[in-house]
């Protein structure tokens, strides 16, 4: 699978047996460890959606001072000034760290909407010494967290990804940018992250191995600004056999995201195993998700297409239909002023700027 759909909901609605469930989770964390070519930041890596276990160890920055949220999420998603304002309405500080074997792991700013939010955390050594291996650059380290890695705030179905940035490789930190998007509101709530091992590839053996051993807890509050605009409600689509009633369409400055409701209740295939998709599964995803078109067009005429966002699929088979979320964090802040419309399934709507 994809990050299509939240593994922990899917494995209580489709009816696996626990031989089952155990195999789809571990394919699950190993398709996490795969990075993934980002076409902005120079690393992505799958995240799991995924229960943390109650954690604590919170600290704050050694300065005292935390860095604004423009600071942290400029470089990484726009300077514009009005990109600018925007982080400094919606962006809060966290300040959350903690150190294991010479690493410290620090949880710097947030910043979302209802349904969406982006962590930016700094990984630093405290030696100074280069973080990166002698002579690499981040493309060619190929790191991965272990762990769990990512906010167990997030509840309901979900899913997002996490990919790595370096702006210096030659100095002693690096970041980490996680993004996560459900079915239920993100804006507040008490987050849990855990990671454990960073790793790097070793080409020359074709395998992963620890760069930095060490676990690190952290737990923090998230408490930012919605300022995501809700669309329709009540249009219909009909496509691959299936119709679509669309519930809403939102976007905001950071995402966009679109619940739909089709008139069919999904069947999955209950003979999958080893934690591959059938093909009958994949045809179905494409069917009730990846199939639905979503483009957003902004005010200069240009259009972006998030065809390919992820989601889930919850069938309801007492109503005989399927609940569908889709959507995605965008590669960079886009003022709602510069928006000027979003089409989903070929229905389109504009976007108020009042």
């Amino acid at each position: 699978m994809s990050d299509l759909f939240d593994y922990k909901k899917e494995m209580s609605e489709l009816r696996f047996t626990e031989i089952q469930k155990k195999a789809l989770a571990e394919a699950a964390a190993s398709a996490a460890r795969t990075p993934a070519k980002r076409r902005r930041p120079v690393f992505r890596t799958a995240l799991i959606a995924a229960a943390m276990a109650a954690v604590l160890v919170v600290g704050s920055s050694a300065a005292g001072i935390l860095p604004s949220p423009a600071e942290i999420f400029t470089p990484l998603f726009g300077g514009a000034a009005a990109q600018t304002e925007v982080i400094d309405k919606i962006g809060r500080p966290i300040g959350a760290s903690d150190t294991d074997n010479g690493i410290t792991i620090t949880a710097e700013a947030i910043m979302g909407d209802q349904y969406n939010a982006v962590i930016v955390y700094t990984l630093i050594r405290d030696d100074g010494e280069r973080f990166l291996p002698e002579g690499k650059s981040l493309d060619e380290a190929h790191l991965m967290m272990g762990g769990y890695g990512g906010a167990s705030w997030v509840k309901g179905g979900g899913h997002g990804s996490s990919w790595f940035v370096d702006e210096d490789p030659e100095d002693d930190r690096i970041q980490l940018v996680e993004t996560a998007s459900s079915d239920v509101p993100l804006t507040c709530g008490t987050a849990n992250a855990e990671f454990q091992d960073l790793r790097c590839m070793a080409p020359e053996a074709d395998r992963d191995e620890i760069l930095y051993p060490g676990k690190w807890k952290l737990r923090f509050e998230v408490d930012y600004e919605d300022c995501s605009v809700r669309l329709g409600g009540g249009e219909t689509v009909s496509q691959d056999g299936l119709n679509f009633t669309i519930d809403e369409v939102s976007v905001s400055p950071i995402a966009v995201r679109a619940a739909y409701t089709a008139d069919l209740a999904v069947v999955w295939d209950s003979m999958a195993s080893s934690g591959r998709q059938s093909a009958e599964d994949a045809r179905q995803a494409q069917r009730y998700l990846e199939n639905i078109e979503i483009l957003l067009t902004k005010t200069d005429g240009t259009v972006i297409d998030l065809s390919n966002s992820g989601g889930g699929i919850t069938p309801d088979y007492e109503a005989n239909v399927s609940h569908c979320t889709k959507g995605a964090v965008l590669d960079e802040i886009i003022p709602l002023e510069d928006m000027a419309s979003i089409s989903v399934g070929g229905v389109t709507y504009e976007i108020p700027h009042s």
